[in-house]
């Protein structure tokens, strides 16, 4: 079953890799953006991107093939349009009314744990990023019985 099918919420977040030993400042600057995608019933995915621009982010989009799929984003601009892209239903997350998306719960499960790592490599966070997706879904369960499972199907010899 494809994860992109259903009720999706996206939304592109900002992380700052290296451990810099400077003043603490808001905004995007020397931070790496990464575009994620959440499935309401379902898994998470996210990808490093380059901008946050609306055609990078209309590129990803449009390489979902779910017609039917119900799309919810904030109102950043780089979403504008995306009816247009064929999506039959999409809905605005409203921030400023106190209206949030549950992709945010990803993005703050990532960002309280990926700090404890003190810095990671830009080329790296790929890594990071699907190992916070993998334990952001199965959060609930016994991680040891997965990993066992895991390990026993797909030996590393």
């Amino acid at each position: 079953e494809s994860l992109l099918k259903g009720e999706v919420e996206i939304e592109e977040s900002y992380f700052r890799c290296k451990k810099i030993k400077v003043k603490r400042v808001r905004g995007a600057s020397g931070k790496t953006i990464v575009f994620g995608i959440f499935n309401r019933h379902g898994k998470d995915y996210t990808e490093v991107i380059l901008d946050a621009h609306r055609k990078t982010l209309k590129d990803i989009i449009r390489g979902i093939k779910d017609v039917e799929m119900i799309i919810h984003s904030d109102s950043w601009q780089g979403y504008n349009g995306l009816v247009d892209l064929v999506y039959k239903i999409y809905f605005i997350v409203q921030h400023g009314k106190n209206e949030f998306n549950g992709i945010e719960s990803f993005w703050g499960f990532a960002k309280i744990r990926l700090p404890k790592l003190r810095g990671i490599k830009k080329n790296s966070l790929y890594y990071h990023l699907k190992e916070c997706e993998f334990r952001f879904y199965y959060k609930h369960k016994n991680m040891y019985l997965i990993m066992f499972k895991i390990f026993r199907n797909n030996p590393l010899s």
